[in-house]
């Protein structure tokens, strides 16, 4: 019997019995969707945190307060930066293009009858430069706000949504609590990072924020939150991040461990690369589980079918079929199953990454390399599921086969 023959008898007995056959399938069917559409998901978190990262800036190296103990350990980090070591290195360190101190502080917004809870930044004029912010209207701070301590804001752009009802806040007086800013600028979106909304950050001038809003507490000098610095260029990375790490263990006359701690984008995009790489890969195994149940069900169903068509067994090698046509009939129905699941699953988990790619802001792609290893795996464990089955039917003897009940 040739292999066409086998897949014609094979599709009229599995649509003999759709209802089981579709249950069947539903398994393969689920873990194959599972498998492309949770992949697909995990890749699309990596991209999405790479693009996140990418827009920080160019070249740009983080400098951030407290041991790596107390990093690791705490949210409330103690203050170890000044605002003098943010002048040192923008004076001392050559491979250093721009500094950007920050010191960020949570605050109440109220402008007429609208409040809003906001995550206050004062900031200096080359934060716009080290972490490639633009503005949309009005302008950023400048060196007289900074001077003069000058009570000015540039807000983000969902402020302008939910405080200002999209008036145009340009000129306007708002509060920051309780003491009185006006606004002279809005922000580009730039959306979300790290569970942080920068559409919703109000910038001050990071003098006015020191002497109004936070005050100082250091005898070493004004406290800062962080410090932003963008290199050179991509090859002076590592050479400022050695410059910079070495100038302020002098200032700070460190001997043992750091007060500190400099971080490039390419140490935090290798650190979240490889936390979200190892969800990836979580998820890749829960769905290839699901996917290995689903041919366990094949199996099961086989099973059942040897069991229900001994009689046809029988009377087919009675009238001459040879146990490789048994062997091959039974296969070839596994097959079927495992690949209808397979492809069906696939379009499904498709369909799935296509309506998240246009419902949320996650861009996942779809890999070709998964969907055919996806497909690939079902049409396996097909073969492998139904192998076990289809040996048994074709070790039945016709004579026990046909007289059985």
């Amino acid at each position: 019997m040739d292999i066409l023959e086998n897949v014609k008898m094979a599709t009229k007995t599995l649509a003999l019995n759709k209802l089981r056959s579709g249950l069947t399938m539903l398994g393969i069917i689920i873990g194959n969707a599972s498998v492309i559409f949770l992949v697909g998901i995990g890749q699309g978190i990596q991209k999405f945190t790479s693009e996140q990262f990418e827009s920080l800036g160019s070249n740009v190296l983080f400098i951030v307060p407290g041991t790596r103990q107390a990093r690791q350990t705490t949210f409330n980090l103690p203050k170890t930066l000044v605002l003098a070591d943010a002048e040192a290195i923008k004076r001392q360190v050559p491979t250093v293009k721009d500094v950007a101190p920050q010191i960020n502080s949570r605050g109440v917004l109220n402008y007429q009858s609208q409040n809003m809870d906001s995550l206050i930044s004062g900031v200096t004029p080359s934060f716009l430069i080290v972490r490639s912010f633009t503005t949309e209207k009005g302008r950023f701070i400048n060196e007289i706000d900074l001077k003069r301590n000058k009570k000015v804001a540039v807000i983000g752009s969902e402020i302008v949504e939910r405080v200002f009802n999209n008036e145009n806040p340009l000129g306007k007086q708002m509060r920051i609590n309780n003491i009185s800013f006006e606004v002279i600028g809005v922000m580009e979106s730039k959306g979300s990072f790290l569970g942080t909304n920068q559409d919703e950050t109000v910038f001050i001038p990071l003098s006015t924020m020191a002497n109004q809003l936070v005050g100082r507490t250091s005898p070493f000098g004004l406290e800062i939150s962080f410090i932003s610095v963008s290199a050179q260029d991509e090859k002076s990375i590592n050479a400022a991040k050695f410059q910079i790490e070495n100038l302020l263990r002098l200032r700070h006359k460190i001997k043992t461990q750091d007060d500190f701690g400099v971080q490039t984008q390419k140490d935090i995009l290798q650190i979240v690369g490889t936390i979200t790489g190892v969800l990836t890969l979580f998820l890749g195994i829960i769905a290839a589980i699901s996917l290995l149940v689903g041919g366990i069900g094949v199996m099961n169903i086989m099973l059942v079918s040897v069991i229900e068509r001994t009689k046809e067994i029988g009377l087919r090698k009675a009238i001459g079929a040879r146990k490789i046509d048994i062997l091959i009939q039974f296969l070839v129905e596994a097959i079927i199953l495992c690949a209808t699941g397979g492809v069906v699953g696939t379009m499904t988990g498709i369909g799935g990454l296509l309506i998240i790619g246009m419902t949320t802001t996650l861009s996942p792609p779809i890999s070709p390399v998964i969907i055919i290893v996806s497909v690939g795996i079902s049409g396996g464990i097909g073969l492998l599921s139904g192998v076990f089955p289809a040996t048994q039917a074709a070790k039945l003897d016709p004579i026990v086969a046909l007289r059985s009940d």
